[in-house]
């Protein structure tokens, strides 16, 4: 059994201050280690100017803070052509973009959009919405029983009609991975859609190579890979990104701006409008490098080892159900529910015994429907987790269930 976090805990400030606070809710927002927020003040400090804008030498210096971000993030989720990687506000964003650049341009009456039950409200909305508008036919991809994307169904549905599929890489609710390569294999042998790949709980928790996987496109957020919220980033094919037109207009993207026509910039600022958010990319590669020199294969041994731990601890209660594949085929996520207790009741209680966890339904409505319900409850491990906050969880659960069998 591993005991120790991989991370320390006082490379985090808020863990560091707060040394009875079991934080298990990582897949919602990873806290922060102390060189990740010092890189953020350090781009305000000595180098706060507007990239791209100036002729002067801090904007000089911005701007090359800017660009060493992107490739530093670039190289740690193994993409060549560095500007196809764009940045936006993460993972939500990157799909709207996808689906209202991309979809808009390319899909119509008569396509059909192929996504899973599996999918966060980002990967699976906009989607639903691009086929109201375009009369395209949506299909939604069925779950096997341990709520993982039936690959058999997906055989069946893969026709010459099929414009895109969408899939997640990594569920956040239920933390099933999905054997993507073999999912892509199946997609490309039976189509030729293009892939739009959910890669927000994957890219924190495990090895991810973006050249390697023949996907086009690929999302990701900042603030669930020990980054700050509000960046995260959008990979896409050069051939895609180049063919489609801006998703928003103003400062950057421009090449000329003439009375009734303009030309746009080249890649990536084409698609990054705007003042740039310079100081959280940069804070951003800061948590990149201390990922990789903690090295993802480390990171998920170490979220394995406590999945397995939680996940038999939890099992052993009473009236506890277990959603997901086994901890092998899941991230560091159990997602759970207690007999004749509310998940929201639940989270509550364990609030007061200083345990973070999420309820609800995690944004994957769809999914909670085919598991028959409203909500579950989500802990979820990272880095700075160990076995201490499996057993202050564990703890936490039983204490709650004898409170409410008390009060029957």
């Amino acid at each position: 059994m591993m005991s120790a976090a991989l991370a320390p805990r006082s490379d985090f400030p808020l863990l560091a201050a707060n040394s009875n606070l079991h934080y298990l809710d990582s897949a919602a927002t990873s806290q922060k280690p102390k060189m990740v927020l010092d890189a953020l003040r350090d781009f305000y400090e000595t180098a706060n100017a507007n990239p791209h804008r100036g002729a002067y030498a801090l904007s000089a210096l911005a701007t090359e803070r800017y660009h060493e971000a992107r490739a530093t993030i670039a190289r740690f989720v193994g993409v060549a052509d560095t500007d196809c990687l764009l940045f936006t506000r993460g993972t939500t964003e990157s799909m709207n973009l996808v689906a209202s650049s991309w979809g808009r341009a390319n899909v119509k009456a008569g396509d059909e959009i192929v996504i899973t039950a599996l999918e966060h409200h980002a990967n699976f909305v906009p989607w639903q919405q691009l086929a109201l508008t375009t009369g395209a036919t949506l299909r939604v991809i069925e779950l096997t029983a341990q709520q993982t994307i039936d690959l058999d169904q997906l055989r069946d549905v893969l026709s010459s009609r099929t414009r895109v599929v969408a899939l997640t890489h990594v569920s956040n609710a239920v933390g099933a991975i999905t054997p993507l390569d073999e999912a892509v294999r199946l997609i490309r042998s039976r189509s030729a859609a293009v892939i739009v790949v959910d890669g927000a709980q994957a890219v924190p928790h495990l090895p991810v190579d973006f050249d390697s996987l023949d996907v086009d496109f690929y999302a990701f957020s900042g603030h669930k890979l020990l980054g700050p919220m509000g960046i995260g980033c959008l990979i896409g094919r050069r051939a895609l990104l180049e063919s489609m037109p801006p998703y928003m207009f103003g400062g950057d993207m421009i090449e000329w701006v003439h009375d009734t026509t303009s030309t746009w910039n080249v890649l990536p600022h084409k698609f990054e409008a705007g003042t740039p958010n310079a100081a959280d990319a940069v804070a951003l590669a800061a948590a990149t490098r201390y990922l990789s020199a903690l090295g993802m294969a480390n990171v998920r041994a170490h979220e394995l080892a406590l999945l397995e731990l939680a996940d038999s601890r939890i099992r052993s209660l009473p009236g506890v159900t277990v959603y997901g594949p086994p901890p092998a085929q899941r991230s560091g996520v159990v997602s759970f529910s207690v007999a004749d207790v509310h998940p929201h009741d639940l989270a509550t209680i364990l609030d007061q015994h200083s345990v973070c966890i999420r309820a609800g339904h995690h944004c994957a409505q769809p999914l909670m429907r085919r598991i028959g319900v409203s909500a579950t409850a989500r802990a979820s491990f990272y880095v700075y987790s160990d076995a201490a906050d499996v057993e202050a969880l564990v703890g936490a659960l039983e204490a709650a269930q004898s409170l409410f069998a008390a009060a029957e």
